[in-house]
């Protein structure tokens, strides 16, 4: 009897339980399943109630949102917190190949997926209807500038849907514009190969 008794809840433990829970998840927040777990003696069960109110949203599998609301609805989880739960780790870069259209290459495409630099995973992740490409990278800045953007461009050119002799010329015609030792800096530090050769012969022409 005593261990029927232990194994057993009524609704009111169950509840309980589950509020508990629920109090110590913030709205806007990507919790991982065993961040969780350490806050539940039933984690599953616990996820699927909630699951079930609204109270949170499952990503994927082992990752959830809590769903944040604005006077427009409901809102996506951040960019940043979504890929840093995910990797268990902060020292990443996140890039949208659209970021390109902002050189004046002649890039006009819009991609629906967003690119992930950083040292963990390699792999395209969809979490919800929202798609990552996670690209494992020896080297990549903490942030974006204009002069990495250009080398990046340069190092996919082969994954853009632009013709590639236009971007070429387009590159060579406007690799002067930038500062001149910044530009030096990330194509040694990020640039393959070929990069480091066209963006070096540009700039001694």
């Amino acid at each position: 009897m005593k261990y029927q008794a232990l194994d057993m809840q009524t609704p009111t433990t169950k509840t309980t339980a589950v509020s508990s829970l629920s109090r110590r998840l913030r709205a806007g927040g990507v919790y991982r399943r065993e961040d969780l777990a350490v806050n539940s003696n039933a984690v599953d069960r616990h996820l699927k109630q909630l699951q079930a109110s609204g109270r949170v949203k499952k990503l994927s599998q082992g990752l959830y949102y809590v769903p944040r609301q604005s006077a427009f609805g409901e809102l996506p989880p951040d960019e940043k917190e979504l890929v840093a739960a995910f990797l268990r780790d902060d020292d990443f870069l996140i890039l949208s190949p659209a970021s390109y259209n902002t050189l004046g290459l002649g890039t006009t495409q819009l991609y629906n997926r967003t690119v992930v630099y950083n040292h963990k995973r390699h792999g395209l992740f969809s979490f919800g209807n929202r798609t990552f490409d996670f690209r494992m990278k020896p080297k990549f800045p903490h942030k974006l500038s204009p002069e990495f953007l250009f080398v990046d461009v340069l190092n996919n050119l082969e994954e853009l849907a632009e013709e590639r002799e236009v971007l070429l010329e387009n590159a060579q015609r406007t690799a002067h514009s930038y500062n001149r030792r910044k530009l030096l800096q990330a194509t040694t530090s990020y640039g393959n190969v070929s990069t480091r050769k066209l963006i070096k012969e540009w700039l001694h022409a």
